[in-house]
């Protein structure tokens, strides 16, 4: 097995610190920063919402427990590393489109990945890395991207071989190296002269492909400090039944990105809002939003349902798991500890349409920043601010996020 090494680069501190309407702010940055903070970020997404009795563990607080039918009883194992949400409200966005634009961006023009991959980016090859299973099968629209950069969508690879090549696949071979630096070299010239002869429109979206090709390029100065993975095995990547092992294949080769420090942001979605993956592995033959539209008095259908979101359920467990798994190479601990990791929903129970009374699980505790072990019902607090308060777990001082303007949530830290 080759030994890949990287150049680890020395991180500045926090910018100079504002004063008076924004200490409390602050103060919750700095104490992230005295704990260590979270270093790394993981968002894990699986559409169409839920029905909440059947998510809510029993208890509140600290002294909560999963019930018999709780379909999060999987993660029994990891309760104290985790933190439960209840009843929250987006602050725009309603049904399964609008949940899914507003989810991680609180109606702004940049998602929660991207504005922390723009502060803690700059040190690893990849600034963030997206993967998806399934995630385009309709192609790229509202409908099934979750990730935004200056208004513009972040496209999931849905292919872990694709994936894997593209960040491990050149690493030790120079000539290579050196081809795909000359060919940059090259495409670089070509649409700088293009530049000069477009009209501003277009030259907007010239400018995204120019910080695509500085993105590529800088990813190719780096090396990284693990043994190499072991490549994905390659499958028809848009085969229903192939969903469980494309998972599988995504959560792991998520896990090894942050262990070797190709990256500290990685995002994983799962199909996309009004996604019909058919469960056939469980024995469904209906498609999973259609079950998620069944109401109380079909049963059978709700119980199809909930074993599906059982199996959501343990491959959050199983990401969970890896993160345990393996050590951080920097604090000796597990990447666990020091990995904030996001399992956030696009809509609350998805027969009502509504954004509202949504639930989110954190995973991790940020180095500390995080009070897990706890469910808690938020009684209608807007995202927007969940999102601050995890800005705030990476030393980040915002006092808003998106378009909103009240400040972080103190009973999660």
């Amino acid at each position: 097995m080759n030994r890949l090494t990287r150049r680890r680069l020395l991180q500045g501190g926090l910018a100079s610190l504002v004063a008076a309407p924004f200490l409390n702010t602050l103060s919750r940055s700095a104490r992230a920063a005295d704990l260590g903070g979270a270093k790394r970020l993981l968002v894990f997404f699986k559409p169409n919402g839920t029905i909440h009795n059947y998510w809510r563990p029993t208890r509140s607080g600290s002294d909560f427990s999963f019930g018999e039918e709780c379909v999060l009883s999987s993660l029994a194992p990891y309760k104290e590393d985790l933190l439960f949400l209840d009843g929250i409200d987006f602050l725009e966005g309603q049904n399964h489109d609008g949940g899914m634009a507003a989810m991680l961006t609180a109606s702004g023009g940049i998602s929660i990945d991207q504005h922390i991959a723009n502060s803690i980016g700059h040190t690893t090859p990849f600034p963030s890395l997206e993967l998806g299973v399934q995630s385009s099968l309709i192609g790229g629209q509202t409908t099934t991207r979750m990730c935004y950069k200056d208004g513009v969508f972040v496209t999931p690879n849905d292919d872990p071989v694709n994936a894997y090549q593209r960040i491990f696949g050149e690493l030790g071979d120079e000539v290579k190296l050196a081809r795909r630096r000359s060919v940059l070299d090259v495409s670089r010239s070509e649409l700088a002269d293009l530049r000069s002869r477009l009209g501003s429109g277009q030259r907007g979206k010239l400018e995204y492909h120019l910080d695509s090709l500085e993105q590529l390029e800088r990813s190719l100065q780096f090396d990284l400090t693990c043994d190499e993975p072991r490549e994905p095995e390659a499958m028809v990547i848009n085969q229903n039944d192939n969903f469980p092992e494309l998972t599988r294949q995504q959560i792991d080769l998520a896990v090894q990105v942050l262990a070797c420090g190709a990256t500290n942001v990685v995002s994983l979605q799962l199909s996309y809002t009004l996604g019909e993956t058919v469960f056939r592995w469980l024995d469904q033959t209906d498609g999973h939003h259609t079950l998620s539209h069944m109401d109380d008095d079909q049963v059978e259908g709700v119980d199809s349902f909930m074993t599906c979101e059982r199996w959501y359920a343990e491959q959050f467990a199983y990401l969970l798991s890896r993160l345990a798994d393996y050590p951080d190479p920097e604090t000796g601990g597990s990447m666990l500890d020091s990995t904030l990791v996001l399992w956030p929903s696009e809509i609350g129970d998805g027969r009502q349409h509504l954004c509202e009374d949504v639930p989110w699980i954190i995973g991790g505790n940020a180095g500390g920043f995080f009070r897990t072990g706890q469910y808690l019902s938020l009684g209608g607090v807007t995202h927007d601010r969940v999102l601050t308060t995890i800005s705030n777990a990476f030393g980040l001082p915002d006092t808003s996020f998106g378009k909103g303007t009240d400040g972080p949530i103190s009973d999660l830290s």
